[in-house]
């Protein structure tokens, strides 16, 4: 009868054989200034969108949606434009 290997032994990986790291490892690594993670990615918008529930016919809901992704914002645009703020 042949013994499994023991699942929770671990094999030593000498450090200096790890990977050198690359421009992309770096860039997706984490930031900290001292013990506070740096945020990254869209800073925060001075006039942010607010979510709101808005009942549309499905007509409307099908044409922007077989438009793609990006439908909701083709709603917001039109919407703007009917308003002369687009």
């Amino acid at each position: 009868m042949k013994k499994k290997p023991d699942a929770s032994a671990t094999e030593w990986v000498d450090p200096d054989d790890a990977p050198e790291w690359t421009d992309e490892m770096l860039d997706r690594a984490d930031l900290y200034h001292g013990e506070v993670l740096v945020r990254r990615g869209r800073p925060p918008s001075a006039a942010p969108k607010r979510q709101v529930t808005l009942r549309l016919s499905p007509e409307v809901l099908d044409h922007f949606k077989a438009g793609g992704a990006g439908w909701q914002t083709r709603i917001d645009e039109t919407l703007k434009k009917a308003i002369g703020s687009g």
